[in-house]
């Protein structure tokens, strides 16, 4: 009797330590094959602590790098490991599978090219998102999924969510480069893959790529599709566009969270919004 006190006494104590022991998995040099693009693509993949252990199914984050990094970028520098499993394990954010694709091979960029022949869009919503949902153990209604990203990524953000309202519950656009800020600007870009680029090429480009003429753009009926949190630095050179889309959201009274906090353009800044960004998901992800 004593002996089996004992054990129990110690499993007790030893419990805890194994619940506090668990952690996710990341494994970031996956790929699958692409028609759309005419090679395999890469992605890194954040699995919860309790996946390979339960037969449930969970809510995705997609979550986009920014220019110069790829798909490791978010797992090196952004160490989503350790701050998803932090807030998982501190309940602030539910478990999920967090995925983040490689936006910097062949070219670099999450959207189509003006020219019509490298259509990354295409195969984010046509064969990415399709992949994920059949090899994984994914929810995949609308509420279930979001998606977040920096800079690049957050431009990424962006237009995703605006061009897909049906797709995200939530977007978080991190120090978003929020595309041109008027049609002239936009005159600069698309010139410099067509030279002879004519007025409603250029204005369609603007209309597609700028997150403020989509905004200024958006139906009555699509204001609350999408829940967005906003976030960017008082430091950060792309300041100037978040702090328009914001005015822009306001004017058309579109729900928003928008942050400014003390900070750049840096990782640093970045893996303090993480923690934000999977508790504001989740809000969503529960049901809020």
């Amino acid at each position: 009797m004593m002996k089996k006190l004992l054990i129990a006494a110690f499993a007790l104590l030893v419990s805890p330590c194994l619940v506090m022991a668990q952690t996710g998995k990341v494994f970031d040099d996956l790929s699958l094959p692409s028609k759309i693009l005419k090679m395999d693509r890469k992605y890194a993949i954040y699995l919860p602590p309790d996946y390979e252990t339960s037969n449930r199914k969970y809510p995705v984050l997609y979550l986009l790098h920014g220019s110069g990094d790829d798909q490791t970028g978010w797992v090196q520098f952004g160490e989503v490991l350790h701050i998803t499993d932090k807030a998982i394990a501190d309940g602030t954010a539910t478990p999920m599978i967090i995925v983040m694709p490689d936006g910097n091979t062949g070219r670099r960029g999450y959207f189509n090219d003006i020219k019509g022949d490298w259509n990354y869009e295409d195969f984010f919503f046509k064969e990415l998102i399709p992949f994920i949902e059949k090899k994984y153990r994914v929810k995949v209604e609308k509420r279930s999924r979001a998606i977040s990203g920096l800079s690049m990524g957050g431009g990424g953000t962006f237009m995703y969510a605006l061009h897909h309202p049906e797709m995200f519950s939530s977007a978080c656009p991190l120090s978003a480069a929020v595309g041109p800020f008027t049609v002239e600007d936009a005159r600069k870009i698309v010139t410099r893959a067509i030279p002879n680029a004519t007025d409603s090429v250029v204005t369609k480009y603007y209309n597609q790529y700028s997150a403020i003429a989509l905004v200024n753009n958006m139906p009555e009926s699509q204001k609350k599709a999408v829940r967005w949190y906003i976030d960017d630095g008082d430091d950060d050179f792309l300041y100037e566009g978040n702090a328009m889309v914001h005015i822009a959201m306001r004017k058309k009274e579109i729900p928003h969270e928008f942050r400014i906090r003390d900070g750049g353009h840096t990782w640093t800044y970045w893996r303090a919004s993480l923690p934000k960004v999977l508790e504001f998901v989740s809000d969503a992800f529960h049901q809020y």
